[in-house]
């Protein structure tokens, strides 16, 4: 029998240590050749361990969120007689101790320990019937909501099956608030009990890197109406005859309209090394987009967006999304941006107030798209009212290095190509 010491290996240019985000094995565990041991995040991507060898696990580095440094070890393995394996050596580097953050969930427990401790507070319990067999439980009625609905009366913990629909059978959210208002006492669920969990991985990277951007750097948000009616129009028209391509959504065309914006602004394009005390404005447009995954929030990177027509941006937002939920995204996907959008799609709320990507100076957030009615001037010059598609811009900046009239100008300029969308086609 022998023991391998797996070192962690050199995982990236400059990195000097990574976290453990989750074990796949643990000791006493057998591995196979390439089975994997342990994903391992850095400040860049996340990585998978895999075993060079067979054989059992017999010592382990340490727990999820601990961090270690590059060439100490990961893994100790046992196995059958001598094995030489190619590990390349590399002098561990000191890892400082990552400070514990710790994040409280609610999760139901059980009321069953209640019916134990009566018996047991009994000394001399009558003995008890024989059981009889419960008589087998009627099949439900098929209740009629919508998903909306259901979500509403679960989260509220209410039973679709007491509420009595007013009409052709389907329960919806009126009727929902008729059983609240009549059934006052209604209980929300059962007594939660506290589970302490540690914030490890993405979502402790996440927020670090939140809180260094609100502490070091000076927000102001700037947040303007567009009316996106005639926009509408046409991203309708374009995907009528898309043909394989894939479908428009309103991002590649606001994306197109940021970076026609953009070289008369430069100093929204920009970074800022408040160390060095040096901003550089970028010529090519590095355009971050902001994406919801199971891991946390993540930016893959669009590259030279400025060149790209609006297909071309549309697959590249899909292609990169894809990859970031999969967690399939290349560091390099992942850094570098020069200016970034956030958008929540029609949970975009009214106005939001977005936080800067850090060392960026602007991070812009466009919201719902709403319909409303308005005074707009016809031909002839008199008003009349209308429905139209409007929806609000927000703009956060680093006021260090962006004026307000800088923000507010840039947002202006944006506005009018918005609103008159042809523009974006013929540039």
């Amino acid at each position: 029998m022998g023991k391998y010491t797996f070192n962690l290996p050199d995982i990236g240019e400059g990195i000097a240590e990574a976290e453990i985000v989750d074990w796949h094995v643990k000791v006493g565990d057998t591995v196979d050749e390439d089975d994997r041991l342990a994903d391992m995040m850095t400040d860049k991507a996340t990585v998978e361990m895999e075993s060079p060898v067979a054989g059992k696990i017999v010592e382990v580095a340490g727990e999820a969120g601990d961090t270690i440094a590059i060439g100490s070890m990961l893994v100790v393995i046992e196995t059958e007689g001598d094995v030489e394996v190619e590990q390349e050596e590399v002098a561990p580097a000191p890892a400082p101790k990552a400070e514990e953050v710790e994040e409280r969930i609610e999760v139901e427990t059980s009321d069953a320990s209640d019916a134990d401790d009566a018996i047991a507070a009994d000394p001399d319990p009558a003995p008890r019937p024989e059981p009889t067999p419960a008589p087998e439980p009627a099949e439900p009625a098929k209740v009629l909501a919508s998903p909306a609905v259901r979500a509403r009366a679960k989260d509220l913990g209410v039973d679709l099956g007491q509420v009595k629909p007013a009409e052709d059978g389907r329960i919806r959210h009126g009727d929902l608030d008729a059983f609240l208002s009549y059934n006052g006492g209604y209980s929300a669920g059962k007594a939660r009990a506290d589970e302490e969990k540690k914030v490890i991985g993405m979502r402790r990277r996440i927020a670090e890197n939140m809180s260094a951007s609100k502490r070091n750097i000076p927000h102001f948000t700037y947040v303007e109406e567009v009316d996106v009616t005639a926009m509408e129009e046409l991203r309708a028209q374009l995907n009528a005859n898309k043909g394989d391509k894939p479908k428009l959504t309103m991002l590649p065309l606001l994306i197109s309209a940021i970076c026609q914006t953009i070289p008369d602004f430069p100093m929204i394009n920009a970074r800022y090394d408040d160390e060095a005390g040096v901003v550089t404005r970028h010529g090519s447009i590095h355009l971050g987009m902001a994406t919801q995954t199971d891991a946390g929030l993540m930016v893959p990177v669009i590259r030279d967006a400025q060149s790209k027509n609006l297909w071309q941006l549309a697959n590249e937002i899909l292609r990169l999304a894809e990859a970031a939920r999969e967690g399939k995204a290349k560091s390099e996907e992942l850094s570098g941006s020069t200016l970034t959008v956030t958008s929540l799609g029609p949970l975009g709320g009214v106005a939001t107030t977005p936080v800067i990507n850090r060392p960026e100076v602007a991070i812009i957030g466009p919201n719902r798209i709403i319909e409303r009615p308005m005074f707009v001037k016809g031909p002839d010059g008199t008003e009349r009212i209308e429905k139209r598609k409007l929806m609000n811009i927000s703009i956060s900046c680093d006021h260090r290095v962006v004026d307000g009239w800088d923000a507010a100008s840039f947002i202006q300029q944006l506005k009018r190509l918005i609103e008159a969308p042809a523009n974006i086609l013929a540039a």
